[in-house]
């Protein structure tokens, strides 16, 4: 058989990474979007997008990439995917008119034997309504995590595959894509499958919020969380994977999306999610601990101080400041001097007009009576907390996600504050 030719029709994050990722395990893609600048920005190399691997991959694999305006470009495809970003609201509400969009451009545009897939998440009962007479229509849940995006495209634990009717085989292009990736294909009905997306951020969101809760009592009884995490990992009903490091409550849009679709279904059918609900208000209450402590330990004490703040991106590895708990925390800071430095977002996100955009992680810190931590970057891991506190005009460092040596802070006379021990 002929490997099929493999469309993407979307070239936000979603679909460029996959995209290309497809095009790294030998498939001819042709990857389309209706926006020409953006569809011109690709062809000359540059990229809407910040992951690892992504831009070398783009150029190992040109010849079999091709970026593209035109929709009747996808004719010569046996599979499209229709992949744009679903962007949602500050209540976690989806917006799906360029998916709706992107779907009627692939139909009109593909051959009628073309297998289509819809990638964008979607709620439940979205796919079954978009049935057309004549086309052939699936679901696949998509496996994207920010910072990992390539990594996950490139080596999927599973392909959650919404049919029509699951007991019908794949068609033979779609099945040779899936199968090239070596992982198990697991056919179910649509709304299984668009309900199995969120139901595996239900159990992500489950564990974070154990994990906070755990690693606050921790911070105020004298316990520390990171010594208890290897004995959860250990129990074989939790696991070694298990979402156990605690944050600063959800971010990047994703999972906050699945809390309110989850929420409005139970509204709807009456049924309950108060343990849905509470956990929006656990993420909402540890997203400000490093405000609750910057208060108790700089601003009720020092007048006008400068705060350094290291990192704006949601996490690491990505540009995306979705729900940042650092934006979150700038936006409470505008009386304040703060410099800020992030290696890839620049400082005019910044919702404060006193806020000075750094040149390095040391910029930022000279004179400032306090550093946050707030983005876990691994370049951050590598600074040094002596010249840290050289730099320092004051001697505290927040670090919620413990990025910095612990030992070597103290041994540098800082206090260092993070999350899960007592301070």
């Amino acid at each position: 058989m002929t490997p099929p030719v493999i469309g993407f029709a979307g070239m936000t994050h979603l679909g460029l990474v996959s995209g290309v990722a497809a095009s790294e395990k030998g498939f001819n893609v042709i990857c389309f979007d209706s926006d020409v600048s953006r569809a011109a920005a690709l062809v000359r190399g540059e990229l809407p997008v910040s992951e690892p691997q992504l831009d070398e991959l783009v150029a190992k694999n040109t010849n079999r990439l091709k970026f593209t305006s035109e929709a009747t470009d996808l004719f010569a495809c046996d599979v499209i995917y229709v992949s744009p970003d679903v962007p949602t609201d500050d209540s976690g509400r989806s917006d799906l008119e360029l998916v709706n969009v992107l779907l009627n451009s692939v139909f009109a545009a593909a051959r009628k034997d073309a297998v289509v897939i819809l990638l964008s998440q979607v709620p439940p009962g979205f796919t079954r309504g978009r049935q057309r007479s004549g086309r052939i229509l699936y679901y696949q849940v998509e496996t994207l995590i920010f910072g990992r995006a390539v990594e996950r495209a490139l080596c999927p634990e599973r392909y959650i595959v919404g049919c029509a009717d699951p007991a019908q085989p794949l068609p033979p292009a779609y099945q040779a894509f899936l199968i090239a990736h070596g992982c198990p294909i697991l056919p179910m009905r649509y709304e299984s499958a668009e309900l199995a997306k969120i139901s595996i951020n239900m159990c992500l969101v489950a564990s974070l919020s154990v994990a906070n809760t755990l690693a606050e009592l921790c911070e105020n009884i004298g316990a520390d969380w990171s010594e208890i995490v290897p004995a959860l990992k250990l129990d074989r009903r939790i696991g070694q994977h298990s979402y156990l490091a605690p944050g600063l409550g959800i971010a990047g849009g994703n999972l906050e999306r699945d809390l309110a679709t989850v929420c409005h279904f139970a509204d709807r059918y009456g049924t309950d999610a108060g343990v849905v609900r509470a956990w929006v208000v656990n993420s909402r209450h540890r997203r400000d601990w490093a405000l609750r402590t910057l208060y108790r330990e700089i601003l009720s004490k020092t007048d006008d101080p400068v705060i350094a703040v290291l990192g704006l991106a949601y996490k690491q590895d990505t540009h995306s400041t979705k729900n940042s708990p650092s934006i979150a925390l700038l936006k409470h800071l505008k009386p304040f001097h703060v410099r800020v430095f992030d290696p890839v977002v620049p400082a005019a996100a910044v919702p404060n007009p006193r806020c000075y955009g750094a040149a390095s992680e040391f910029d930022a810190c000279d004179g400032a009576d306090v550093l946050a931590v707030m983005t876990p970057w691994q370049q951050f891991g590598k600074l040094d907390p002596v010249r840290i506190a050289q730099r320092l005009r004051g001697k505290t460092v927040l670090d919620p996600y413990a990025v910095l040596n612990v030992t070597a802070c103290h041994a540098a006379g800082l206090n260092y504050l993070t999350l899960g021990v007592q301070s």
